[in-house]
């Protein structure tokens, strides 16, 4: 590949794509763990999570491609491995099959730390004038915010 000229200066550009990483590694586990309930949940709730869970890791699988696609075209190697996710992610993964309430709130926490990955993300491309990555991010907090705010509605008393 030629060299990358895109107006952004090298240190800036991997500073950028290292909390893009953190955003990728987030995502995806939040896409895994939102695939893991659809298979298991149960209880009066299955169909209405069922289907809801579906249509959020449906777009999480679109979003982990976008975040990745911009890290490369940032000239960074993106990360693709369980460990370098496990290393980068700041969601904790879980073990066993909690109660579709459990789930509910373990979903609206993972999309709530998303968005503040993204608010931490959002500052050091804006800092950097890269109005590509902001944009990227911007869309994704507001995503994420939405989602767990329908997610908190679910439990409302």
């Amino acid at each position: 590949m030629s060299t990358i000229d895109i107006g952004i200066k090298e240190q800036d550009r991997v500073l950028i794509a290292q909390n893009l990483k953190h955003l990728l590694a987030d995502s995806y586990t939040l896409y895994l763990q939102t695939h893991n309930f659809h298979w298991n949940v149960t209880g009066p709730m299955f169909n209405q999570l069922h289907i809801m869970f579906e249509e959020h890791y449906t777009e999480l699988a679109l979003a982990v491609d976008e975040i990745a696609e911009r890290i490369r075209s940032l000239d960074v190697a993106a990360p693709g491995t369980y460990a370098a996710f496990a290393e980068l992610s700041s969601i904790e993964e879980v073990s066993g099959v909690p109660s579709a309430e459990k789930m509910v709130s373990l979903l609206t926490k993972g999309h709530e730390q998303v968005v503040k990955t993204c608010r931490t993300a959002l500052k050091v491309a804006q800092d950097a004038d890269d109005e590509s990555s902001a944009a990227l991010i911007s869309d994704r907090m507001r995503v994420h915010e939405k989602t767990a705010w329908m997610l908190r509605a679910l439990t409302a008393s």
